[in-house]
């Protein structure tokens, strides 16, 4: 079986990890699944593929329906034998039904990945009902539940939750974060992972520490974030120059393995107003830190409150400040907190559970079921 996993973002993210974990994961349950991934040249996708072993090939995008992108896929289709195109994210549909009008393509499934709603427009609803679309994999059953909404045939539409490898994680980084930001050891670390994109929420993350710093007068307490700069980024900045936090809050950008700073924090935040499932939940799970988040997307079905972590209102920095104090005032709860999202991901959400779950749907698609 050969699998084409097409990636038409430009950046580096959940969605991208998901497809390198993925992979890796077949690659080594599954030496008889042939996984090609075919992404954007010369973005970070692409470099970040450079420094892995997984097959994959490159095509330019300049505009969203870039002919060469297509016509690409047409090419690795006919040349690889292709049995299964593993479609990942929405611009990568388009990309692949224009394909299709040019040649008849192998069936496609999708990986819906996000919490957001589908767009209620004619050509959109055709994009994501496309015929050849077998099968929805969605990160959720809150992802699940919204996309049901816009999808037709609702058998169609099943949940695999995402998972992380435990095989090839690691905590070595470039630096120590302690050492570059010059951090005391009395004060405690709190990482924050995600790009500067809209959904990811900085804007309550700063007035979170805004609060803790400049209201109550906390200041033993130091916050990481760790995410590509966009061009919200400069209003980010602006912010926290503003409310005088340049000693409290440091943007480190893009970095590889972002992931491998997470034995350095002390615990995981995040903010965000919109989610998926993010895997850097599991991540943290793995690395036994303890996370507190905003509930949304499926975050409240990986992440239980006061049970293994804390979860807040999105867009509240108000109670995620005080969950934050609340959660450096009590130790115990942070030895309960990681003790059990230990052990549920080991139990549930391991990628060898999804590369299975996701396998098994492979093999349904192209036996007609």
């Amino acid at each position: 079986m050969t699998i084409l996993h097409i990636s038409a973002v430009k950046s580096w993210g959940g969605g991208e990890n998901h497809i390198e974990t993925l992979c890796y994961e077949l690659k080594q349950s599954n030496p008889e699944i042939r996984n090609i991934v075919l992404c954007v040249e010369n973005n970070l996708f692409h470099q970040r593929l450079n420094e892995t072993q997984i097959e994959f090939q490159t095509a330019p995008l300049a505009y969203n329906l870039d002919l060469r992108f297509s016509f690409k896929i047409i090419a690795l289709c006919k040349s690889e034998k292709v049995d299964l195109i593993h479609i990942h994210d929405p611009s990568a549909i388009a990309l692949a039904i224009l394909a299709d009008k040019f040649s008849n393509l192998p069936p496609f499934i999708f990986s819906k990945k996000t919490s957001f709603p589908i767009k209620d427009k004619k050509l959109t609803l055709y994009k994501y009902n496309y015929h050849k679309i077998k099968k929805y994999l969605c990160v959720s059953e809150e992802t699940r539940r919204i996309t049901l909404e816009s999808i037709k045939d609702k058998d169609k539409v099943i949940t695999v939750y995402q998972g992380t490898s435990i095989t090839n994680k690691s905590s070595e980084t470039d630096f120590l974060l302690r050492d570059k930001f010059g951090i005391d050891e009395s004060k405690k670390i709190v990482g924050i992972i995600g790009n500067h994109i809209r959904a990811k929420n900085l804007e309550t993350f700063i007035e979170t520490v805004n609060i803790i710093v400049n209201v109550k007068k906390i200041t033993n307490i130091i916050f990481v974030q760790i995410g590509s700069f966009t061009n919200r980024t400069k209003d980010l900045i602006t912010k926290v120059q503003e409310l005088k936090l340049e000693n409290y809050i440091h943007f480190l950008g893009y970095v590889p393995k972002a992931s491998n700073f997470i034995p350095q924090f002390d615990a995981l935040l995040m903010t965000s107003q919109s989610e998926g499932i993010p895997e850097v939940i599991f991540e943290s799970f793995y690395h036994k830190k303890p996370v507190i988040s905003t509930n949304v997307g499926g975050i409240a079905e990986i992440l239980e409150d006061d049970i293994n972590g804390i979860l807040t209102l999105k867009q509240n920095p108000e109670m995620l400040s005080e969950k934050i104090i609340y959660l450096f005032n009590n130790k115990e709860l942070e030895e309960k907190f990681i003790t059990i999202s230990y052990q549920k991901l080991i139990t549930n959400f391991t990628a060898s559970v999804m590369a299975q779950k996701t396998l098994k749907e492979y093999k349904n698609i192209l036996n007609g079921n």
